[in-house]
């Protein structure tokens, strides 16, 4: 019975010390979080900001080239005269961005870097923290506006665009960015793969591709990073929409695992859900009926399709000559037709979800940006390129869906409108951006790829001398 009595003792004491114990260790945790808020934040994936650099360009390779668009009397061939943008002087810093479609659809750089040149009092809602010492820095960001000077040089002659001469001013001026850029010391410490370039366009920084493949990339979708392999054959579809010929694309310099996918800029103007009306028609698509590659799929789906009542299938670009068009056809139907095209996405699913007008999306290999922060199944009907080529089968799927869900799907639209709005309400793109806008979710999924690229940085620093990785994909 003593003993019994000590042991219990023993027990107690052991019990309270092991409890005193932990307090002080809870205390010391708390004093140290409170009084250190930042240590923590700093050295995990889930601090409220990222750091951003901008790198040290000239004006000349973003604002200047905008002042140079202006200034320009040389016509855009490839759209009629009555929508182009006049030529014009803007003595302000910061130039407005050209309402040119083909252009303007690309904007995400202009409205990027106008959210890192306003004034920190004046950028509440920024997710990035503009930092002006590089190792300060989570990521480098290069302010050239890739995507405008491919445009311009493709509106005066597009075989000059692919010559790698300095006559192609576009090439001209890739060149001059990449060699400034790698030359620098924010480049040279990490090999890039901090830095961050937007390249919407799908021939954005074409010719210099391989030498800022280490970086993060923002781009629309992977579809311009691929080619059809030189001794493969011709996509060619059976009626049931197989392959009847294995088509092999080979991976270049993209990935999931450090790019980011970011949306077109929309064209059309957004339709809020209290303003809904009656949609008399079931499917609405316009666009250019013969495409490229994947988008061979397109042209087989105009013709199954564009006979069958309250199916509208419309040729031309639809944010171009035919506005007002397409404003009215989105907004008279219940589904907007999404097939891919030379590249598997477009500025059309964007007009649509702006619209209102369920998107439904055929395109097997589509990348969508925010993915992990949006459901698109939640307001987007997915169908699968076989099944969407059967006769009769997509227009009796798509009748299936009752007005109930219909509806709910236009609801779930209605709320990710504003997600997919890089538009800040200022003409020069220079003021506060809105908290749940696409500027903000960019900045946001940028900072998700931060721990990965950790990791590739730490493994390439242990590589010995004359050792390298060799290319694999990781876009799936």
């Amino acid at each position: 019975m003593l003993t019994n009595n000590i042991n219990n003792k023993s027990l107690s004491r052991l019990f309270l010390s092991l409890s005193l114990l932990s307090i002080l260790s809870l205390s010391l945790f708390f004093f140290f979080f409170i009084s250190n808020p930042t240590q923590i934040s700093q050295n995990t994936p889930y601090s409220n900001h990222i750091n951003v650099y901008v790198a040290d360009l000239p004006r000349s390779y973003n604002y200047d080239l905008l002042n140079l668009y202006w200034t320009s009397s040389s016509p855009d061939s490839r759209i009629p005269t009555q929508i182009l943008d006049p030529p014009r002087r803007h003595r302000g810093k910061y130039p407005p961005y050209p309402e040119n479609p083909l252009i303007k659809q690309y904007s995400a750089e202009y409205w990027l870097l106008g959210d890192l040149e306003t004034h920190e009092n004046s950028r509440p809602n920024s997710f990035a923290n503009r930092v002006f010492n590089e190792d300060d820095a989570d990521v480098v960001f290069v302010p050239f506006f890739a995507t405008l000077s491919a445009e311009m040089e493709l509106a005066k002659e597009k075989s000059s665009f692919r010559k790698k001469t300095f006559d192609n001013e576009d090439y001209k001026r890739q060149r001059e960015v990449v060699d400034l850029v790698k030359n620098s010391r924010a480049w040279k410490r990490l090999g890039g793969r901090d830095h961050v370039f937007v390249l919407t366009d799908p021939v954005a920084m074409w010719h210099v591709r391989a030498d800022i493949a280490p970086a993060i990339l923002l781009v629309v979708d992977f579809g311009g990073w691929f080619r059809l392999d030189s001794k493969s054959k011709s996509l060619s579809l059976t009626p049931n929409g197989n392959s009847s010929e294995m088509v092999l694309i080979q991976h270049t310099q993209v990935s999931l695992l450090k790019d980011v996918i970011v949306p077109y800029t929309h064209l059309l103007p957004r339709l809020e859900l209290k303003h809904n009306q009656k949609r008399r028609n079931l499917i609405y698509f316009k666009g250019a009926k013969h495409r490229h590659r994947g988008g061979l799929v397109r042209e087989k789906l105009w013709d199954l399709l564009v006979n069958e009542p309250r199916v509208i299938m419309e040729e031309g670009f639809p944010n171009a000559t035919g506005r007002e068009q397409s404003i009215k056809g989105m907004r008279s139907s219940e589904f907007c037709l999404h097939p891919a095209g030379d590249t598997p996405t477009s500025c059309r699913l964007f007009d649509a979800i702006q619209s209102l007008c369920i998107p439904v999306i055929v395109s097997d290999s589509i990348e969508l940006p925010f993915e992990g922060m949006i459901d698109y199944s939640e307001f987007s009907v997915f169908v699968a390129v076989s099944d969407a080529l059967i006769p009769s089968w997509l227009v009796a799927h798509l009748r299936s869906f009752s007005r109930v869900q219909r509806d709910k799907f236009r609801r779930k639209m209605a709320e990710v409108q504003p997600m997919f709005v890089y538009d800040n309400g200022h003409a020069d793109g220079i003021g506060p951006i809105p908290l749940d806008g696409a500027v903000n979710l960019i900045w946001r999924k940028i900072h998700q790829k931060l721990p990965v690229i950790k990791e590739i940085i730490a493994r390439d620093k242990r590589k010995p001398q004359g050792v390298s990785n060799p290319l694999r994909c990781h876009c799936t």
